[in-house]
Order: structure tokens, then C-alpha cells, then sequence
């Protein structure tokens, strides 16, 4: 047997130099470089006012180090923060050995405000003059994240009222009980009544008291109302993969040539549609020729109808494309596949064999760009039944199979529905009305669909989905730990800026 050394992993005594910790080439060194030489922190520094007396304070610059840092690494409680400053040797040195209390980091990063807007900014324009922005494309899309809100103390002022009422019946009823019990001579519950009658008077009190600081409800952008909510009367409550959740969506502008955030914002409002135009708005990086690039949330004719007017070159989904695209054309299959692991019930076998053997439809067969003839799902071609033809006032062309391929094909019985009797199938595809003014969603779904269309869609795809898996994924932003647009606004800001510094590390930022 050979004879090893054996580690020891006990606690260890030994002198640290805070500047050997910190290596060229590494996040936190182009953060360290970044925030002593670049930022301007004296709006920061500004809101102290004990240079006359009083005990002396953190340096914004340490905190903000600290935060960054800590959002780098997954840390995202005011609380871990505080605590690796005191335990781990690369906080200390990125810190200076400085131990700030954890109520001192949550402070700092609920107060930032306004302010991390502009260190965004300054980021921006160092990631601009190191060559990290290319201004091709700019691809926005966003992630609904849940905040520090209760989702069970959402609603209408209407349902706050019928709360407020229900909980003041509850307590007059319980009043009286407890006289009959008095008169009885039984009190044995008269104290944990007691105790639960002052719970929902406090309660109740509560919402009176929210009620009358909130003489309005919410409104939508196109004046709907839009549920309030007690905790955080900023937040919304939005429909997500995994459930409904009270939170925020952080939309972020990302460029497409290394992926740079050039524009970060957190509203509380799932529908993405109002949040383009302000994002557009906001993209200060921004040159005449840049494309943008957006997914189906951001699609509305409003929407298109501005970038138009505006002379913006954009590429914005619909949220049939992927029916109209081949590429995806077996994406259907995925969804329609069993889970073993659950579903086992004969309903949904025979749902299943109900979608298996479903008829082919018009979105299943290929129009050709040239429209010679398009192709069926079993890969036989339809030819153009004469020249445009015009049904129920819609232009059309129309295709019929050969009966050389339909006749013998298998799929006959998926591809027509009366197969014993009709021999070949016929496919129509429509252009609109005639005479109709083709919207700014028509033009749109034509250029998605063109081949320049396909290669931007993908160009989205591979540019702004990496950035959220990093934050979501390697920072573990998981949710919101604030209250309050403004302070939810500054926080996703400093989630982006850490990923931006990092491109600036990796790109050789100050070695």
C-alpha cells in the first residue's frame, strides 16, 4: 500500500495578503479595477452628513464591492453577505476586512434607488469603449420572478371591502356567543375567543387602514383593472411554466454581439406587450440600423404600427410562427408524448391515441417560397391547382395531390376524411381579404417567416436565453428580496451589472 500524506482540514492559523487573493483574470478583480477607478460614487458618498461628529461609516464603494460580489456567487440575502465578510478570505479581501452588519448591506441596497441607474449606465459606456457592443442586434425578452409579497392578499378594493366585512361580521358574531356563554355561566373558551376576536379586529383594521391610504384601484395600460395587493401594491400577479406567482418581470435588452445588458428594468406587470416600447425607449446604445429582436409576449399591432412609424428595423413573433415554421413542425409529437411516470389512467391512452391519429391540417403541409407547390407531412408534393382563386372573398392558392402519391399512402386515413371515397387531398392557402390593407401584423409575420426572418429568430434565441440561465442559474436569482418598484427595479439592475462585469473579466478588462 503506498503511503500518503494526509490533508488536514482543520482550522489553520497563517499570515493572508488581501492583494494576492484577488487574481487578474477573475470577476472580482475587473469588479475591484471597476468600482476604484471608474465609477462615480459621490451621489453615493453624498448622503453622509457625519463628517462634523459621529461614528465613521462604510465606504459606498466597499458595499458596493460587497453586494456585487456576493450577487456573483449566488448570495442573494443581505444576511449570507454579512456573514461571508466575516468568514470567507476573498470577501475580506475584496472588502478591506470590513464586517458590515447584515442590516447595513440590506440598507444599502434598498436604499440605491435611482443611483443604479446611473452605475448601470457607467458600466455600459466601459463595456462600449472596450469594444463589447455591437449594435446589430438588440434582443429584449423577459422572466417573471417572485418578490417579497404575499400572493394570498391580492384582489379589487371591492374584495378587500367583502374581507374587511366578513372579518367585522365574524367578530359581532363571536360577541354574542360569548354573551349567551357569559349568561350561561360556561367560560371556558372565553380566553382563546377572546384572542381570536382581537386577531381579526387587528386584521381587519389592517385592510381599512390600506383601503383608505388607496382610494383607487390599479389600472392597465388600457385602464382595466388590475388586482392590487396589500404587501407590495407594486407587484402583480403573473401566470408562469411553474404556477402563479405575486412578483415582477425584469426585462432585459441584450446585445447580440457579447451579449452586454444594454438595458435592464422590473415592472410589476406580466403582460409584456405594454414593456417593449419603454425598453426601446431606453436603449440609450442604440444606433439607426440596429435590429430589434423580441419574442410573441412583446407582439401587439400597436406595438408594430410605433416601430414602423419610428423607422426601427424590427423582428417581433406572433404566436403562431412556430406552426408556420418546418423547423418545429415536430415539436407536436414532444407534447403528445405519455409521462410513465404518472399518467397511466386508460382516459388519457385514449387521448392520446386521439391526438396520435389526429387529421392532418392546412398548417401541416409546407407552402414553397415560389408557391409552385407545397409539400404534405408524408413528403409528397401538392401541385398549384391553377392560378389565385379567390374563396368566401379571400384570396387563396390552392393545391391538389397526385394520385400516384395519394392513393397508395398510408397516412390517407390522418390526411382525408373520407378516404374510401375522395382519392387525392387539396390544401388552400389564404392571403387575406381582397382589396384589405394588410395590417403591420401580416408584414410582420411575412418578414418572421422569410428565410432573414428564421436566422433572427434564432439569433434571439442564442442571444438573451444564456443571459437569464446565467442569472437565474449561476447567481441563483431565484426571486426579489425587496419591496417597492423602484427598489426591485435597482436590484435586477445589479443582477445585470454583475453579468456584464463578468463579460468585461473575461474579455481581459484591465489585465
Amino acid at each position: 500500500m503506498p503511503r500518503l500524506k494526509t490533508p488536514d482540514y482543520g482550522l489553520k492559523l497563517i499570515p493572508v495578503d488581501f492583494a494576492q487573493q484577488v487574481l487578474p483574470g477573475t470577476f472580482e478583480f475587473a469588479l475591484c479595477h471597476l468600482v476604484n477607478n471608474e465609477l462615480n460614487l459621490t451621489a453615493l458618498r453624498a448622503r453622509y452628513t457625519n463628517d462634523a461628529g459621529g461614528a465613521p461609516a462604510f465606504d459606498p464603494a466597499v458595499l458596493l464591492k460587497i453586494v456585487l460580489l456576493g450577487y456573483s456567487r449566488g448570495l442573494i440575502s443581505s444576511r449570507s453577505i454579512a456573514t461571508a465578510c466575516r468568514n470567507n478570505v476573498l470577501f475580506m479581501a475584496v472588502s478591506g476586512d470590513s464586517a458590515p452588519h447584515f442590516t447595513t448591506v440590506a440598507h444599502f441596497i434598498s436604499s440605491l434607488g435611482n443611483e443604479a441607474q446611473a452605475l448601470f449606465t457607467e458600466v455600459l459606456l466601459v463595456c462600449d469603449r472596450e469594444g463589447l457592443i455591437g449594435r446589430e442586434l438588440f434582443a429584449i425578452d423577459g422572466v417573471k420572478l417572485p418578490s417579497n409579497a404575499s400572493k394570498a392578499k391580492s384582489g379589487t378594493r371591492a374584495d378587500f371591502e367583502r374581507e374587511a366585512a366578513k372579518m367585522e361580521a365574524a367578530v359581532q358574531r363571536m360577541i354574542g356567543e360569548q354573551k349567551a356563554r357569559d349568561a350561561a355561566g360556561c367560560d371556558d373558551e372565553a380566553a382563546r375567543a377572546q384572542r381570536t376576536r382581537e386577531r381579526l379586529s387587528r386584521q381587519a383594521a389592517k385592510i381599512r387602514d390600506w383601503l383608505a391610504r388607496h382610494p383607487d384601484d390599479r389600472r392597465g395600460a388600457k385602464g382595466a383593472v388590475r388586482l392590487s395587493n396589500r404587501t407590495d401594491n407594486d407587484s402583480a400577479k403573473m401566470a408562469t411554466a411553474k404556477g402563479v406567482v405575486q412578483g415582477y418581470t425584469g426585462v432585459a435588452a441584450v446585445d447580440g454581439a457579447h451579449q452586454i445588458v444594454v438595458d435592464a428594468q422590473a415592472h410589476g406587470t406580466g403582460s409584456e406587450q405594454e414593456l417593449l416600447l419603454p425598453v426601446v425607449d431606453a436603449c440609450a446604445q442604440r444606433g439607426p440600423d440596429t435590429a430589434i429582436c423580441a419574442d410573441a409576449g412583446y407582439h401587439s399591432e400597436k406595438n408594430l404600427a410605433e416601430l414602423d412609424k419610428r423607422g426601427i428595423p424590427a423582428w417581433v413573433c406572433d404566436n403562431g410562427y412556430r406552426q408556420r415554421d418546418p423547423r418545429y413542425a415536430d415539436q407536436a409529437k414532444h407534447k403528445t408524448k405519455p409521462d410513465a411516470l404518472w399518467d397511466k389512467s386508460e382516459k388519457a391512452k385514449e387521448a392520446r391515441a386521439a391526438s396520435k391519429n389526429k387529421r392532418y391540417a392546412n398548417t401541416d403541409f409546407t407552402e414553397a417560397p415560389d408557391r409552385s407547390h407545397c409539400l404534405c407531412p408524408a413528403g409528397k408534393r401538392l401541385y398549384r391547382n391553377g392560378g389565385e382563386c379567390t374563396i368566401n372573398g379571400y384570396a387563396a392558392t390552392k393545391y391538389s395531390g397526385a394520385e400516384r402519391d395519394c392513393v397508395p399512402c398510408d397516412q390517407r386515413t390522418r390526411c382525408l376524411r373520407t378516404p374510401k371515397t375522395t382519392k387525392v387531398r387539396q390544401v388552400a392557402f389564404f392571403r387575406g381579404k381582397r382589396g384589405h390593407i394588410e395590417s403591420h401584423t401580416e408584414r410582420m409575420k411575412r418578414r418572421i417567416d422569410s428565410t432573414e426572418g428564421k436566422r433572427m429568430i434564432a439569433a434571439r434565441f442564442a442571444t438573451v436565453e444564456p443571459v437569464f440561465g446565467n442569472l437565474r442559474h449561476n447567481k441563483r436569482l431565484t426571486r426579489f428580496t425587496l419591496r417597492g418598484r423602484e427598489k426591485v427595479d435597482g436590484q435586477w439592475k445589479l443582477y445585470c451589472l454583475v453579468h456584464n462585469i463578468e463579460k468585461l473579466g473575461h474579455h481581459g478588462y484591465a489585465n
